[in-house]
């Protein structure tokens, strides 16, 4: 079975492309810059491409990042509904 990302690494994902920035993205997602980053790196190598270009501020989505985003966007949508059934 093929390694895959963590729910929690999909929402950094989809935060730091909302946000542009590390800081905000790591403010919002309640964890440190330096693991927001190190989380973002682990997730770029796992799926073999880059998502965002860091050099420049604020950080931009690659063609790549623009082409998974919404199908992160999409598998978060479908866990948080599957809580909401669950909860009903």
């Amino acid at each position: 079975m093929l390694p895959l990302p963590t729910l929690r690494q999909l929402e950094y994902v989809v935060a730091l492309a909302e946000l542009r920035s590390f800081h905000g993205a790591a403010r919002a997602t309640h964890v440190s810059q330096p693991g927001l980053s190190a989380q973002i790196r682990a997730v770029e190598a796992l799926l073999g491409v880059r998502l965002f270009e860091r050099d420049r501020r604020p950080v931009l989505v690659t063609p790549a990042g623009a082409a998974l985003l919404p199908r992160a966007r999409a598998a978060l949508a479908e866990v948080r509904g599957l809580v909401e059934a669950a909860q009903a």
